[in-house]
């Protein structure tokens, strides 16, 4: 009777221990433990007004590297040394050039070595690098991105018939031209040769086969310069601005219709204005697949997250958070209109505050006497936006710490009369991320 007794209250007992255990939240056991793991749309955030400026980054360096200007100098008279950029590695350099034919704003890139050496070239002849300030490495070093499109092709002028006519038009080389060209690099190299103990190395033959369209489009290469392809591939559509993810695995884009683009530019060009480019925030991997983040036009450039999970991008006065990947990416609206009104209220008071203390202030006053404050009512209504001069738009952003994206609103006004620009209201403001409790279970 023992025996069955306690077999009996064993059995009850594993029965109950096994539904407590099926009993407890789906969240629970599964709960995130970091912000990486959490989608878009679970993000809690805390807004942050006027706080100092995030630390700077370093960025692209505009120095161009002694070594290839020297390979330019001595090797490459027709060619133009435009930037170099060098590797996260240090171990490659991209150089950025153009011929002294080339249509304005048209540019091709080899890669060198960190000594000066060429090492390839990365753009056949029929492709034209647009935008070359967007040039970028991968933070691994294994990859460039850069945008090209089909090399515009002018009429040669067969008039001239001095020594200098290849040099007097705009046009593309002929169909036959590569060789001669390479032929005449590799006559100059060994002219300098005689005169030097060690001649330089032959120049690269350009590469072939590389598809090209008649829109900018994103393209890669590894780091010896090879293995060029474009990650893009629609046509009519212009890529403008990419940046990579912090794990090298994808890049965020933003483009814009040919359409779109030529009537904001000419809208911009009647009204005295310098072209800011617009477009929507895309998703590109390495791979080609691209996804398309939003529908609304933008143009603050977008950013990654640290961890590599998210990206965020600024419209007017929202910021909207995309998840990067996952088989359900999710994607979060985080309207910031009442808080700036809120904020930018005090923020002006303030200003007056102290422009009232400084002109109010008596002559023989210490000069590091500080003005009393006199502390701002509570809000009980919205001011209106047209009172406030603070209250500008997002025009950058910040993303330094997986819970901290930093954001700046001005007032910028780009003019083609330098005197006419104008920069104002700087103001710096942060978001805090956090995760959103799990939900407990019903």
């Amino acid at each position: 009777m023992r025996i069955t007794l306690t077999l009996i209250l064993s059995l009850v007992f594993s029965a109950l221990s096994l539904v407590s255990c099926r009993s407890e939240p789906a969240g629970t056991a599964a709960a995130p433990s970091a912000l990486k793991d959490v989608p878009a749309v679970r993000l809690n955030f805390r807004y942050e007004p006027d706080v100092p400026a995030p630390e700077g980054n370093a960025g692209v360096s505009e120095e161009r590297s002694p070594a290839v200007q020297a390979d330019f100098d001595q090797n490459r008279p027709q060619e133009m040394l435009d930037r170099t950029i060098a590797s996260p590695a240090g171990k490659r350099l991209v150089a950025v050039y153009h011929r002294v034919a080339d249509v304005q704003a048209e540019f091709r890139m080899d890669m060198y070595s960190a000594e000066g050496k060429p090492v390839s070239k990365i753009t056949a002849d029929a492709m034209a690098v647009h935008f070359p300030d967007t040039i970028r490495w991968s933070p691994d070093s294994s990859s460039v991105a850069f945008v090209a499109m089909t090399r515009t092709v002018v009429p040669v002028d067969t008039t001239d018939v001095g020594p200098d006519a290849g040099n007097s038009n705009t046009a593309q080389p002929p169909a036959a031209a590569p060789p001669e060209t390479a032929d005449a690099h590799t006559a100059e190299a060994n002219t300098n040769a005689t005169n030097e103990t060690q001649p330089p190395a032959p120049t690269p033959a350009p590469p072939a086969g590389v598809l090209t369209f008649r829109t900018e489009q994103i393209y890669l290469c590894n780091a010896e310069g090879g293995d060029v392809k474009p990650v893009t591939q629609n046509e009519g559509l212009m890529y403008f601005y990419y940046v990579w993810s912090p794990d090298s695995s994808m890049l965020a884009a933003l483009a814009a219709t040919a359409r779109e683009w030529q009537v904001l530019a000419q809208r911009a060009d009647l009204a005295g204005e310098i072209f800011v480019p617009v477009g929507r925030p895309r998703l590109v991997e390495k791979n080609g697949r691209e996804r398309r983040l939003d529908d609304a036009l933008t143009a603050v450039q977008p950013v990654w997250s640290p961890d590599s999970a998210k990206v965020a991008v600024g419209f007017d006065t929202q910021v909207r958070i995309y998840d990067a990947a996952g088989n359900n990416p999710t994607q979060a609206a985080i309207p910031l209109r009442n808080q700036l009104l809120i904020s930018s209220q005090a923020y002006d008071r303030d200003q007056q505050q102290k422009l009232d203390a400084a002109n109010s202030a008596p002559a023989n006053a210490p000069a590091n006497a500080a003005p009393v404050a006199t502390p701002p009512p509570a809000a009980a209504t919205l001011p209106d936006p047209s009172t406030l001069v603070s209250f500008n738009p997002i025009v950058s952003l910040n993303w330094t710490a997986d819970d901290i994206l930093y954001f700046q609103t001005a007032y910028i006004k780009r003019m083609k009369n330098e005197t006419d620009s104008v920069t104002s209201f700087l103001r710096w403001h942060r978001l805090i991320f956090s995760m959103q409790p799990a939900a407990t279970a019903q």
